[in-house]
């Protein structure tokens, strides 16, 4: 991921607009510099180019999964007015980040290493307390007194470390000595509050509050096998044995909870499981497992297996698997929509609609499966029946990007390429992608095919979205002069 152009817009972005004299005016930075606003405006235009990375794993079940465990964790927050996003990180390494805002992502080398859904959310209570603890402001406000190169550099180490272990060191090491001193024990105190404020929130949310000691040691463990190659959760959240000791004191002052675990979690580990290996190295990794019983859950090895066998074309294969499956798990939406996915697979297209629809109402407000029925129905040449289906979703999600997404393939399957345009734009603009947006709506304004009224609205839209991008175009250029100065005055000595 090329977090370097992150870390740049961010400080655009984070240096607060300078006086005359060419310094900001930090006063109370953490209330005016990084208020609420700010800190979620600078998630945002990280987030813009996080999603334009491939690195960025686009699986609807996965984020809905990690945002419905994400959002029962900041219930059950000290402060939890404040808006998340939970994502997913395509990387085998053990780590995750949280952003200014609200936005955590979750690589899917933690997925696989948490071996309890209260591990994982363990993991996700730590980051929440970054969030709602205001530690990226907190620390800039700490250094409220020194130069715009040292508050820049401040900006650039904590951004970089949260999700690049490699770029933050080198980020830190060529800042001044003093202020990264200071950094480096305030994030100290960041990890060891984030540690007490996310142990409150994962008892709080009815999960085992012990499990983010065994993570923990675990993980621990892993940094003496690994020598100086840890997982990368070890270097942007050191674990000490005096860490460990403190979280283990806190333990006993916390009422013990038994939490089961949520099947869609070991389901969705399976999910990954399947698609790491080439299909025949999946199938035989699950057929042993279920062989040799080496499994937590019966149902999730199985479930891996029929992901895996449809991966290999074995579709009779999964065809019989899924009979087993079903027995040991009789309603699940995950599980269904793999059924209708080997359906398609099969070209059982009416069998695979059908499913849809069943599931669809047995489960009807779990967004993959609109999803993956939309498509179905696109790919079936049923753009009718989809553009009703995504309408009517729209009006309960308005922000969901891929609804937008298929409005437009829906549309363009019908000709009407002025609308497809439209769609897309807005799907664009919720993707924070406003040039993109633009851009789109210019070519739907051209195609001629809308009516009167759909072109005076796509003429409407298009007056708004330049505004707004020139207003963010004339906050950028005005704050660039500032970066080209850090630049200068950053430079090692000659």
């Amino acid at each position: 991921m090329k977090f370097t152009r992150l870390i740049a817009l961010a400080l655009l972005l984070a240096i607060p607009q300078a006086p005359a004299d060419g310094l900001p005016d930090l006063g109370e930075v953490s209330q005016s510099a990084f208020s609420p606003q700010t800190e979620r405006r600078l998630g945002e235009t990280i987030m813009a180019e996080i999603r334009r990375d491939r690195s960025l794993l686009n699986d609807a079940e996965l984020t809905e999964y990690l945002n419905n465990l994400g959002y029962r964790l900041v219930a059950a927050s000290p402060d939890n007015r404040l808006d998340f996003e939970f994502f997913v990180i395509q990387d085998s390494t053990v780590n995750a980040f949280a952003l200014p805002g609200g936005f955590i992502g979750v690589h899917t080398g933690l997925l696989l290493t948490a071996q309890s859904e209260s591990e994982l959310a363990a993991v996700l209570g730590h980051e929440i307390s970054h969030v709602t603890q205001h530690h990226l402001a907190r620390m800039i406000a700490k250094e409220n007194q020194t130069l715009l190169t040292s508050l820049a550099a401040v900006a650039v180490a904590i951004l970089a470390s949260r999700s690049n272990p490699q770029l933050g060191s080198a980020a830190l090491a060529t800042a001044q000595a003093t202020s990264m001193q200071n950094y480096l024990n305030f994030t100290r105190e960041h990890e060891r509050e984030a540690d007490r404020v996310g142990l409150q929130i994962l008892s709080q949310a009815g999960f085992d509050p012990h499990a983010a000691e065994t993570f923990f040691e675990r993980l621990q463990k892993a940094t003496r096998l690994y020598d100086n190659n840890a997982p990368d959760y070890l270097r942007t959240h050191p674990v000490t044995s005096e860490r460990i000791a403190d979280i283990q004191n806190r333990l006993e002052g916390l009422p013990y909870h038994q939490a089961p675990d949520n099947v869609d979690f070991y389901l969705l580990r399976a999910k990954l499981r399947a698609a790491e290996d080439k299909p025949p190295q999946a199938v035989a990794f699950f057929e042993d497992s279920l062989r040799e019983k080496k499994y937590v859950n019966e149902a999730a090895q199985r479930y891996g297996l029929t992901a895996a066998l449809l991966r290999a074309r074995q579709f009779e294969r999964a065809e019989r698997e899924l009979v087993a499956l079903r027995k040991e798990l009789p309603a699940n939406a995950i599980v269904e929509n793999l059924a209708a996915q080997l359906k398609l697979a099969e070209g059982k297209a009416d069998a695979a609609l059908a499913l849809y629809r069943a599931a669809l109402s047995n489960f009807p407000n779990r967004r993959p499966l609109i999803y993956s029925y939309a498509d179905a129905l696109l790919q079936n040449r049923q753009s009718a029946d989809a553009l009703k289906l995504v309408a009517n979703e729209l009006l309960t999600y308005p922000n969901d990007a891929r609804l937008y997404q298929l409005q437009a393939q829906a549309y363009a399957a019908q000709g009407k390429q002025m609308l497809s345009h439209q769609s897309q734009a807005e799907s664009y603009f919720r993707l924070g992608n406003v040039p993109a947006a633009i851009e789109q709506l210019t070519i739907g304004l051209k195609s001629g095919d809308g009516d009167f009224y759909q072109m005076s609205v796509a003429e409407a839209r298009l007056r708004q979205l330049r505004a707004m991008d020139k207003e963010n175009k004339m906050r950028d250029g005005a704050k660039s002069k500032l970066v080209q100065g850090l630049k200068i005055s950053s430079a090692p000595p000659q």
